[in-house]
């Protein structure tokens, strides 16, 4: 059960504001939604404030300018879902309570998972560490301050993206998911990293049809493709994707250096490329007749 029954933080660590933002076209034209649950850059002044490093390094883990890259879904017919809320903060990509005893300063609820590979890597629901490793916190956080973020960020963005999925089944009668991500430069790798690698969870979440398709398209612009290695998705994809209730998820990793600076987290020149490019994927997708999903 992803949200189990808890009493509700009577004190907000932090004002409440806008877990996401829900860009809707005038008319949806196709079973296609994006979503980007990594880009977003609402850094509380209390988070910032309570963290050890500094600003930049706290962006590490954004997937910065993913949602601008796929900005143009609504104008072509199709909703995109951004939350606004930062990684660092709070991570949409995993399970709700997905935590690590460690970083609070009493003991957590027995129903808390705090058992996962992504808890002892220090990536849980709230994070540990930032992308590179660096812990975030100075002190131990109360078990409230994470309650607070999961109803308050976590549960809204979930929520959304649940409703959002059960209106296009309803309208189309299936439903494709693309899970927009940027993935960094890991240092040592051998070889020529990919500039993309698509996850369906080996298969499992997506028909491989439509990972086909999406595939050859972004191939044909020249860009080197890996299927699932080394992402074959996250929560989203696997909790979401149900080929078999038509509903197909497919998670989409973006190299950074594409179209950033990944030092100064600043987009370069590459970033109007991309966009073109993504863009043209978009339209490809939308335009697509999907019959074969349901």
């Amino acid at each position: 059960m992803d949200l189990p029954p808890a009493p509700l933080a009577t004190a907000a660590p932090e004002t409440a504001r806008p877990a996401f933002l829900l860009l809707r076209p005038v008319r949806a034209l196709s079973p296609v939604i994006f979503a980007s649950a990594h880009s977003g850059r609402d850094y509380p002044a209390e988070f910032v404030a309570a963290a050890r490093l500094d600003a930049l390094a706290l962006r590490r883990s954004e997937d910065s300018f993913v949602d601008e890259l796929f900005g143009a879904a609504p104008e072509l017919g199709a909703p995109l879902l951004a939350a606004t809320f930062p990684r660092a903060y709070c991570d949409a990509n995993r399970e709700a309570w997905e935590l690590d005893p460690a970083m609070f300063d009493s003991p957590l609820p027995a129903w808390v998972n705090s058992a996962s590979p992504r808890v002892g890597a220090g990536l849980g629901t709230i994070a540990r560490v930032v992308a590179g490793g660096e812990g975030i916190y100075r002190r131990k956080l109360p078990f409230t301050e994470a309650e607070w973020r999961v109803r308050h960020c976590w549960q809204p963005y979930h929520a959304a993206l649940s409703a959002l999925i059960a209106e296009t089944r309803d309208q189309f009668g299936h439903c494709l998911l693309v899970d927009c991500h940027s993935m960094p430069t890991h240092p040592g790798q051998q070889g020529p990293p990919p500039d993309m690698v698509l996850g369906d969870a080996h298969g499992t979440t997506c028909a491989p049809r439509a990972t086909r398709l999406v595939e050859t398209t972004l191939a044909s612009f020249g860009y080197r493709i890996q299927r699932n290695d080394p992402y074959a998705g996250g929560y989203v994809t696997r909790h979401y994707g149900r080929p078999r209730e038509g509903v197909h998820v497919l998670q989409l990793e973006l190299a950074r250096p594409l179209y950033m600076d990944e030092a100064r987290i600043e987009p370069h020149l590459g970033m109007e490329r991309l966009r073109a490019d993504i863009t043209w994927l978009i339209a490809k997708l939308i335009t697509t007749d999907w019959g074969f999903l349901g």
